[in-house]
């Protein structure tokens, strides 16, 4: 479904991204590992059209149409959510005003919110408090509620565990595979190997904005150098 061709994106004179090349399919789970500032964050955003990567060479393709200059609306359109590194959510809205406000009107199926409050009855809960009033955990369930509000096909999670507890970490791990379980595909960034070893069926190991390893989860777990080498693990 999504196609990564040789993507080559940074800032000003800086290249962050250096010919990366990447495939999610349908209903997979893909995970994108790697240390800090090894250019994760910046293909996620290069994706998603959000400044301020600029695109120097390569394809991004969706379902076979090219995403390459597309606007984020755009591409949101075109049925793909992100959950972004540090949650974004606006400090004034509420609950329930960070879930609707994405909500395309025009469909008659798919996500609603009372669906997005039966997975995360901790939101029902909280619904009139504003972003600026929620925990770490609460905000982490709103972001990927408010990803699910577009009905996608395809989310982006930039860190999704970042600063949760144990216990939310696993309650987000049975949320993912059930993610999967209902057909979307998922491209996972994450610091959390364990976890996303748990839920990945595809790795890729970034290292200087560049693929150092890519295959099956079970293949990484036995490659110790790879491991040792680029994930300190």
């Amino acid at each position: 479904m999504l196609e990564v061709r040789d993507l080559q994106s940074g800032y000003g004179d800086a290249v962050v991204v250096r010919g990366i090349s990447l495939d999610v399919g349908a209903g997979e789970i893909v995970a994108l590992l790697g240390r800090n500032g090894m250019g994760k964050t910046t293909f996620i955003r290069s994706i998603m059209g959000l400044t301020p990567p600029q695109i120097r060479s390569g394809s991004i393709t969706w379902r076979g149409e090219s995403l390459v200059g597309l606007r984020p609306h755009d591409v949101a359109d075109r049925k793909i959510a992100i959950v972004p590194q540090g949650r974004r959510l606006f400090p004034s809205l509420t609950v329930i005003e960070h879930l609707t406000m994405l909500k395309n009107l025009r469909a008659k199926n798919g996500w609603t919110v009372d669906r997005v409050f039966g997975i995360f009855p901790r939101l029902a809960e909280r619904r009139h408090h504003r972003g600026g009033q929620l925990s770490g955990g609460e905000r982490g369930m709103l972001a990927v509620g408010r990803a699910l509000m577009i009905d996608p096909q395809l989310i982006l999670m930039d860190e999704p565990s970042e600063g949760l507890a144990p216990v939310m970490v696993q309650h987000l791990e049975g949320i993912i595979l059930d993610l999967k379980r209902e057909g979307l595909s998922i491209l996972l960034v994450e610091q959390n190997y364990h976890l996303a070893m748990r839920l990945a069926d595809y790795v890729y190991v970034l290292s200087q904005g560049r693929v150092q390893f890519s295959g099956e989860t079970q293949a990484l777990v036995a490659n110790e150098n790879i491991r040792r080498t680029y994930l300190s693990v």
